[in-house]
């Protein structure tokens, strides 16, 4: 790659430390500062990695910086992206990048005009199980795919997380909060959606914060967006998906990804991370583990907390991207996919609003698959 660019984290939340922490292994990005509307917040980020610390306006003025990570909440993913290409940089944001087709369309009108890049997480599709099955697929294994589920499914975030306050508003909920990471992985593997249908509904009222030792602890939550989520995904391909999607549900025995097709099925991993074991079945009903192939982006990097080895390779969209942008090609994870993706999200719960089917109003191209070959390319 001809140029480094360089980075600007927008956002020193949770999130922050997995992009500075695993830049580095990307070619063509220099994280050259972080900022934060809380000053000390970004002092303490900056600090922890080595990277200076700034303010918004500062970030956003500055000729270092040429693309902008946003990592802010959800409610505030708009704003931020449109100040960073209103003030000619790229925008990479956190899913998802905006609440509403209206603020993705006038996003990239701006990017559009300006001749810049807006890109959004979750990039996880392009870890290597994700595109193990995208090949498993795309070589007609299970011939043609016709139906399938996929469910995300916990008893919610404020028993862990430190300020869960925002998830349980409008922006949040486990549909435009974990969503994103398998209605991007289906239509990775299947294509875009055509129509939707859902019903909805939420199990309290209020949550109280049980997450040990912060300063919400034993407060209450009321709840502003649906936390059950039951809908169905009809693809421009026929395949027709149920979603299943919960912040409710304490324990149950449904696979993260399960697709069905005229020769076979394949059970997909987790796609909130890039690994994972793949299962495939053919006619006869016989369940067998694939094999891993070898590509960077399923091998294993780091240990979760629950102790087993897991392939983390986060920002590996934003290095694509970067790299889109030097190739003047599309980005995998570009803005027409996650535009889609947020309409496939909300139609799910207007849909839930109104009890009738969306027909939705956008669409994209499948991404491009990333072969093993190609993720080298991405890396140092």
């Amino acid at each position: 790659m001809a140029k480094t660019y360089g980075v600007g984290i927008m956002g020193a939340g949770n999130i922050s430390s997995a992009y500075l922490r695993l830049a580095p292994l990307f070619k063509g990005i220099e994280v050259r500062g972080v900022a934060d509307i809380v000053p000390a917040a970004a002092r303490a980020r900056g600090a922890e990695f080595g990277v200076a610390a700034m303010t918004p306006d500062e970030m956003l003025k500055s000729s270092e910086i040429d693309v902008v990570v946003n990592l802010t909440v959800p409610a505030t993913h708009y704003r931020v992206s449109m100040d960073a290409v209103s003030a000619g940089k790229h925008a990479y944001s956190e899913k998802p990048f905006v609440l509403s087709v209206k603020e993705g369309k006038a996003l990239k009108r701006e990017a559009d005009k300006r001749g810049l890049y807006v890109g959004s997480a979750p990039d996880t599709f392009l870890g290597g199980a994700h595109q193990q099955v995208r090949d498993i697929i795309d070589s007609k294994q299970l011939g043609k795919v016709t139906h399938g589920t996929t469910h995300v499914m916990s008893r919610g975030m404020e028993h862990w997380h430190p300020n869960p306050d925002f998830f349980f508003q409008p922006g949040g909920g486990p549909i435009l909060d974990l969503g994103p990471y398998y209605i991007s992985d289906l239509v990775h593997l299947l294509g875009p959606v055509a129509r939707v249908t859902a019903f909805t509904n939420s199990a309290k009222s209020h949550r109280t914060v049980t997450t040990p030792n912060v300063a919400m602890t034993g407060k209450k939550i009321k709840v502003g967006t649906p936390t059950t989520i039951h809908g169905i995904l009809e693809f421009e391909s026929g395949a027709i998906i149920t979603v299943g999607a919960s912040w409710d549900v304490f324990s149950h025995g449904h696979h993260n990804i399960e697709l069905y097709g005229t020769d076979g099925s394949v059970f997909v991993p987790d796609p909130n991370f890039f690994g994972g074991d793949v299962f495939v079945t053919d006619q006869t009903g016989s369940r067998n583990k694939v094999e891993p192939w070898d590509h960077p982006f399923g091998k294993a990097n780091q240990t979760g907390g629950d102790g087993v080895p897991r392939a983390n390779y986060r920002t590996a969209g934003l290095a694509d991207m970067i790299q889109s942008i030097d190739k003047k090609r599309a980005a995998r994870c570009g803005l027409d996919l996650a535009l889609h993706v947020v309409e496939v999200m909300t139609s799910l719960l207007k849909a839930g609003e109104t009890g009738k089917v969306v027909t939705l109003t956008t669409t994209c191209e499948r991404p491009k698959a990333l072969k093993p070959k190609d993720a080298l390319a991405l890396l140092k």
